[in-house]
């Protein structure tokens, strides 16, 4: 199961870091510190979605 977090986590988080970044350029955040900002919390919310996904899939 560590294998497929691992695998879905490259995917997931990458998703919801790029998400997050256009939303902080959406709403005008265009220096760097909030693009920054928005890509670590992305990265940081993807850990608990991607184990719960691995978990779903694991059975």
């Amino acid at each position: 199961m560590h294998r497929l977090f691992m695998i879905l986590y490259s995917i997931i988080g990458t998703s919801l870091a790029g998400a997050f970044v256009v939303a902080a350029l959406v709403l005008r955040m265009d220096t760097l510190q909030p693009i920054i900002v928005a890509a670590a919390v992305g990265a940081v919310l993807a850990l608990p979605v991607a184990w719960m996904v691995a978990r779903r899939l694991a059975g």
